[in-house]
């Protein structure tokens, strides 16, 4: 426990030292070196020449050279600790003229020589197998000397003498296992330090003689001591004994310690009658039991008493007594951590406590019940104890008329809806994280509160009759269920939020309106929904300062849909159609009224309907010609097609159906020309029918007003109806408007209706697609018969 002590003084030099690296090289030039748990024999030689910090701890170096540096001119800290180094020629860093900071703590050091060249800042050399102390002439020169590590069996006063005149600002001091039998007891005397940590070895009985009184140090701390036995204890008491006569020590602090419980009250009322003004014990290991005796609290310069991590071997301990000690304790502030204590009794009396730290103990809601002797009380932490209702800590408040500050975080507390929750009015910095909180505690919270932390608990939504936070500054709401973020209404005072790691997938934008005072917002690590109500969000996070929202872009990423996961939000995008509903009806309206335009405008110049038709019907007849057997076609028939028409219109008939048809060798049958002499003109109807594969007929208004006409469509209808052919071909060469057709024309009616016709057009341009249509609906292989002219 002594190391990590010292270890944590050294990280803070060797951060203090780091800062002032950055403030030289403000464009982040140093060059930082890990080279730390590598098992190296000897010190690498492809270290980077612009090297400026070197960590080379916890491997195997057994000795070092000039050569191992020497090219490292820009060197200004280099860590060596936990090696096995054996001696030290401080001229090996004759050429880092840098050089500040040196840690060769935790080697295996007996024997240092010295150069005049070097000037550290941070010389650690503790916790090595020196026999004397390791002060070399040299160090007398080392004016910028703030740290010095030392380690040593024997303390004489010699060599401290040679850097008495040094203002150094803390000294390590770490005593060797055969510490006891030849040391000086003035070999403190001249050691001129603001800051003095000695470290005695941990296994041994604590024997100490040395005059700490004499020493100039502010700040005294001891590490290891054990004194269980009597005559430990008194070499122990006297060295508290000397310190009362120290009037220039103001802190003293304790490190594992291993004592009774007497002489640790023993030890506490000793302190308590020097001129100590911060006195701090940790790692306590205490047996025996406790005699009850009266505590002296008056003439003490004490102001703070911090007690940490106490272990006790008692089965049996008069645990009241030793809780009224601390509570009563006229000082200002009072830290009892890692004790595992059960209670706390309240002060008889009105106490001048302003701190109260009782975390990482067994504390349970009766803590300071009922107590009103707390009103000078500004800060209480009750961290990580076994608080459990919410009601019962806002009672135990309510006389605390200075509270400032309550730290009840790491517990497991819950609130029920209902029970009364009057805070103390002087409470303004609540924590209350790491509980079992869900969104009730948002109608039990101080009023004036400005600070409130919330993190980790189980709240899904801020209620809406919620407690007016008016005062609030800063909230941490980060680690629940929460789904949107907290508008600014109830909270218009507002600047600090920290809503990350919550169940947010499509915040609100109305957040940035109403939040006008936001300096910092922290909403990263949520499931966001990539869609378009995640688009005002975006923009109003984007148009904000990266001063304010924290972590963007990095921790802003879409989750949701798996097309977009891991997506940050900065780069995703959806086009203003895809989510305006009103703007993407309108594009669709207008798209459609300029195709139907367009649809028009091509009807009506190129007459596409007719074109459309007739590609239709000429589809329609060669399937129907396809699907039909072609012996069945050819049985008995000797014409592609009989033509019927009415005389008025043979001109037509004779000059254009007839050479069109008959120049591709289709046999056309006329009853001018095929008619069978002798016979009937019914029978010859009928015959020329029968003998052909279509029927076409010439539809004008002189076809109705023709009585033969008439006829041949009615056999030709009979057929198309009783032997379920497509033989009819309908031709309308002239207009018929309906009510011209005779009423005995009923099936032309019916055909007209039901059945398409070709419609002989006007324009010269279009008689080939209607020839290309008639000769398609016409065209078959007729077997070859001799057909005799009568």
């Amino acid at each position: 426990m002594t190391e990590g002590n010292s270890s944590i003084f050294h990280l803070a030099i060797f951060l203090v030292l780091i800062l002032k690296l950055r403030a030289q090289f403000p464009d982040g030039n140093e060059v930082f070196s890990n080279r730390s748990k590598a098992n190296y024999t000897d010190v690498p030689k492809d270290i980077s020449l612009k090297t400026t910090i070197l960590d080379a701890s916890q491997n195997c170096f057994s000795q070092l050279q000039a050569s191992d540096f020497s090219s490292l001119s820009k060197l200004r800290i280099l860590i060596l600790s936990h090696n096995k180094i054996q001696s030290l020629d401080t001229s090996i860093f004759k050429f880092n003229l840098e050089l500040e900071y040196l840690d060769l703590s935790h080697n295996q050091l007996w024997m240092i020589s010295c150069n005049p060249t070097v000037n550290f800042r941070h010389l650690d050399l503790s916790f090595n197998d020196f026999d004397v102390l390791p002060i070399c002439n040299e160090f007398g020169n080392m004016s910028e000397l703030s740290f010095l590590g030392l380690s040593a069996t024997r303390l004489q006063k010699s060599p401290v003498q040679l850097i008495a005149h040094l203002n150094i600002s803390k000294v390590l001091l770490v005593l060797g296992e055969l510490y006891g039998q030849h040391e000086d007891s003035e070999s403190l005397q001249d050691l001129n330090t603001k800051s003095l940590h000695i470290v005695f070895p941990p296994h041994k009985a604590f024997h100490f003689v040395l005059d700490v009184a004499a020493s100039s140090a502010v700040n005294l701390e001891l590490s290891n001591i054990k004194c269980v036995q009597n005559e430990d204890e008194q070499y122990f008491f006297s060295v508290l004994l000397k310190l009362q006569r120290n009037p220039r020590l103001l802190n003293l602090t304790i490190n594992n310690i291993n004592t009774t419980w007497n002489s640790f009250i023993r030890i506490l009322q000793l302190v308590w009658h020097t001129s100590i003004e911060y006195f701090s014990i940790t790692n306590v290991e205490l047996k025996g039991q406790v005699d009850q005796r009266e505590f002296h609290y008056s003439d003490t310069s004490l102001k703070a008493l911090s007690v940490h991590q106490v272990v006790s071997h008692a089965f049996y301990l008069q645990q009241d007594y030793i809780y009224s000690i601390f509570s009563n304790m006229n000082i200002q502030s009072l830290r009892v951590t890692g004790t595992r204590m059960v209670h706390v009794v309240c002060p008889l009396r009105v106490s001048p406590f302003v701190y109260l730290n009782f975390s990482n103990n067994l504390l349970t809601d009766a803590t300071f019940e009922n107590c009103g002797t707390l009103t000078k009380l500004e800060i209480l932490i009750l961290e990580l104890n076994q608080l459990k209702e919410l009601a019962k800590i806002v009672h135990m408040t309510k006389d605390m008329k200075s509270l400032r500050k309550l730290d009840i975080s790491r517990n497991s507390l819950g609130y029920e809806t209902g029970i009364n929750c009057s805070w103390t009015k002087s409470l303004l910095i609540l924590n209350m994280s790491s509980n079992i909180l869900t969104d009730s505690v948002f109608r039990c919270l101080p009023p004036k509160v400005t600070v409130l932390d919330l993190h980790n608990n189980r709240i899904k939504s801020i209620p809406k009759d919620a407690t007016s936070l008016d005062a609030l500054e800063e909230l941490n709401v980060a680690f629940n269920s929460l789904t949107d973020l907290p508008g600014c209404g109830r909270l218009s005072s507002l600047s600090v939020l920290i809503i990350t790691n919550n169940a947010i997938s499509q915040p609100s934008a109305k957040f940035f309106s109403s939040c006008q005072r936001m300096r910092s917002v922290k909403a990263g690590n949520n499931p966001f929904q990539c869609s378009c109500e995640l688009r005002d969000f975006i923009k109003g996070i984007s148009h904000m300062s990266s001063d304010v929202v924290e972590d963007w872009p990095e921790s802003y990423k879409c989750d949701y849909p798996e097309s977009y996961k891991e997506t940050a939000l900065q780069d995703f995008h959806m086009s203003e159609l895809a989510c305006n509903t009103t703007l993407l009806i309108v594009t669709i309206g207008i798209s459609m009224l300029v195709l139907a335009a367009l649809v028009t405008f091509v009807c009506v110049c190129f007459d596409l309907p007719w074109y459309l038709r007739m590609v239709c019907q000429w589809t329609q007849t060669r399937y129907r010609a396809r699907n039909i057997p072609l012996e069945e076609l050819q049985r008995n028939v000797q014409f592609h097609a009989f033509i019927s028409y009415s005389g008025h219109d043979s001109a037509w008939v004779k000059n254009e159906l007839l050479p069109n048809l008959e120049r591709e060798g289709l046999r056309i049958c006329l009853h001018e020309r095929d008619f069978v002499a002798g016979k009937s003109i019914v029978e010859n109807i009928i015959n020329c029918t029968e003998q052909s594969y279509k029927s076409i007929f010439v539809l004008s208004p002189n076809f109705v007003q023709s009585e033969w006409c008439h006829y041949e469509l009615y056999f030709a209808h009979h057929k198309l109806f009783h032997e379920g052919s497509h033989n009819l071909i309908l031709i309308l060469l002239e207009s018929i408007p309906q009510y011209t057709i005779p009423s005995n024309y009923h099936k032309l009616k019916t055909l007209m209706a039901r059945k398409t016709y070709l419609e002989w057009p006007k324009e010269k341009s279009k008689h080939g697609l209607f020839w290309a249509n008639l000769r398609a609906a016409i065209s078959i292989k007729l077997t070859e018969q001799k057909k005799e002219i009568v």
